[in-house]
Order: C-alpha cells, then structure tokens, then sequence
C-alpha cells in the first residue's frame, strides 16, 4: 500500500514520480540492480505528462485536501457536539488523510527534479509516514463499519463499547497497529543509488521480497480489510430487512441509518479510488506493463490522493451536523436569533453529557 512509484515491479525501468527511465540493465523489483552513483548516460527521461500540469495537479490536491481535513479536525476537536463514537473515527480518518496528503510535496519535488534531494533520513520517514497513514485510513474503515454493525445490529449489547472514549483507544490502536505493520518499510526505505530516488531496497533475492511484500501490503491493506466491510454491511442489510417488516423507523433509528449510509459512501469511494492501483500492482506480477505508461501510473497514484480530497466534501454533504459546523467555521451562515440558540442549547447539551460520562 505504497506509492506506485514504490511498489510497481518494473523490470524495464523505474517509476520516478511522472518520468520513468529506461537503463540497459534490469532494476528494481527484479533478479539484479546495478549499484551506481550517478545515473548511466543511456539513461533517458520519459515523460508521462507535462511538468507544469503536473505542478497544477498536485498543488490543487494538496491544498484542497489540507484545508479540508483541516477543517474536519478542527470542528470534531471544538465543537461538543461533534464528538460522537463515528466522528472519532473520521477525526482519525482526517488525520491519516492529511499525513498522506503532506507526502505531495515531496512525492512532487522528486517528480519534477527526478530525484530525491532530502537525503536518507527524510526517505525514510516520509516513507514510513506515507505507509502508516495509507494502513491507519483502510484499518479505521474497517472499524468504523464494525461500529456500524454493532450499532445496527446489537445497539443494546453494543452501547457500553460504542462511546466516544473507546472510540479514542481504538483510534490510538489503529496507528499502532499500522507502525508494526509497515515496519518493513521503515527498514528498508534508503535513497538508491542508481537513481538518486527514495525507495524501497530489499535484500536478496529482490524477487522474491518485492512479490511478497506487494502481496503483504495488499491483503493486509485492502483486500481483507474489504472482506470484513463487506461482511458487515451484508450483516447490516439483513438486519435492516428483517426489521424493517415488523416495525415502522424511529427517529433514532433513521438517525443509525443516515449516519451508516454516509459510512457506506466513504467506504465505497475509498475503494474507487484504491482498487485500480491495488490491482495494477496485482497485475504486474505476472505481467509487466509497459513503461511507457507513465501517465497511467500517475493518474493512479493521483486517484489515491483525490481520494483524501474528497472525504472531506463527503462529510459535508452527507452529515448535516458537519454540513453546520463548517457553515459555523467559514462564516456561510450567520448564526443569530433562534439558529445561534439552537446550536447554543446543543453544544452545551452534548458538552454536559459527554462531561457525564
């Protein structure tokens, strides 16, 4: 679950953000690599797509997703009201949205000068910031939908686990649990030498490891993380369809379903935008393609951070306690009268309850 340009196993050429080269000799992610310290005169840049387009592109990502995160972490850390067992979980999901949007700039630069000029120390972290915050999103989708499943179908037996406390242990959990997994990362992560790029290094044989970990980083960071989402919300529909024959919709339950649905929106954009690189990863163990698709592999790799653009907006159309708060933030609605008591008497409401608790 890393960056195209890291885990591709091109075997004709490196990936190098939007410019790929073509060496005469085979390099990463197959049987050997020729250690230089300066790139080889045949060497010669592909360009995938256009630098000043690409400069645009990234710049637009960046500050749409940074400001909308932003944004998503303010109004949970400062408004009570916001502080419900789901938005805990998308405060976490925001924070690992924004980590992985910070990663442009660097991702960026090396795209555009075609090598890495931050040195060994920063590679490593940037890389293993980039991997924990690609596992900690997928790992706290599949929390939230668990959330989703106790809520809908135990909502008695499930209340004392589905607090926002708890919520906060398990979002501490999720990092931790991301560190350890991309620990392989962090070990192996240095500049190479035969570009002058941030990436992955493995001992030999390089086959073997680069296969084994595109399939480590791809069932533990997508495929089985989706098999437990899906399961949950199969589980949920039956429960709802069952339900929904003996009894008409409460005004809490309507709630539990709007907030499952905005859940099921998330999730399903996650995956649109994850799938394609996953399975191009997939694909090309057994079949390499071509690098003169350069641009292909950038679209990808933009996708994934379009898709930290995007939860953003998602919040705001889907959960009117977001759409309000962000109204409140950016001065969109003027909060007088019957409105600014109303939101008054709800924040001192949710700030005596959670006080409560």
């Amino acid at each position: 679950a890393l960056p195209l340009w890291t885990t591709m196993n091109l075997c004709n050429g490196t990936l190098v953000g939007e410019d790929v080269y073509l060496p005469t000799s085979p390099t990463y992610g197959c049987s050997t690599v020729t250690n230089s310290s300066h790139m080889p005169d045949e060497a010669e840049p592909f360009i995938g797509s256009g630098t000043i387009t690409t400069a645009v592109i990234y710049i637009t990502v960046f500050i749409i997703g940074l400001l909308g995160n932003t944004l998503v972490i303010y109004v949970v850390v400062r408004y009570a009201k916001m502080k419900t067992v789901t938005n805990m979980y998308i405060l976490n999901l925001a924070l690992a949205d924004e980590l992985y949007i910070l990663g442009i700039p660097f991702l960026g630069t090396q795209g555009v000068l075609s090598y890495w000029p931050y040195g060994e120390f920063l590679c490593k972290v940037c890389m293993t910031a980039d991997a924990m915050s690609q596992f900690s999103s997928i790992f706290c989708l599949t929390v939230m939908s668990i959330d989703r499943y106790l809520a809908v179908v135990h909502p008695i037996r499930s209340a004392k686990w589905r607090r926002p406390q708890v919520a906060k242990v398990f979002n501490v959990m999720v990092w931790v649990v991301s560190f350890l997994v991309v620990l392989p990362v962090m070990i192996y992560s240095d500049v190479q030498d035969w570009f002058n790029s941030c990436n992955i290094s493995w001992p030999e044989p390089q086959d073997l490891w680069s296969t084994a970990f595109i399939l480590y980083t791809s069932i533990l960071g997508f495929f089985g993380p989706l098999l437990i989402i899906c399961l949950c919300y199969l589980l949920i529909v039956i429960k709802v369809r069952s339900a929904g024959v003996r009894v008409g919709l409460t005004k809490r339950r309507k709630s539990e379903r709007k907030v499952t649905r905005m859940v099921v929106v998330i999730v399903v954009v996650f995956v649109l935008c994850w799938l394609p690189f996953f399975l191009t990863n997939m694909v090309n163990l057994v079949y390499i393609i071509p690098e003169n698709n350069a641009a292909l592999y950038f679209f990808l790799v933009i996708l994934t951070y379009v898709n930290s653009c995007a939860n953003p907006l998602l919040y705001g159309f889907l959960s009117d306690n977001f759409k309000q708060s962000f109204r409140k933030v950016l001065c969109f609605h003027k909060a007088n009268g019957v409105d600014r008591e109303l939101w008054d008497h709800q924040e001192r409401h949710f700030a005596f309850r959670l006080n409560s608790d």
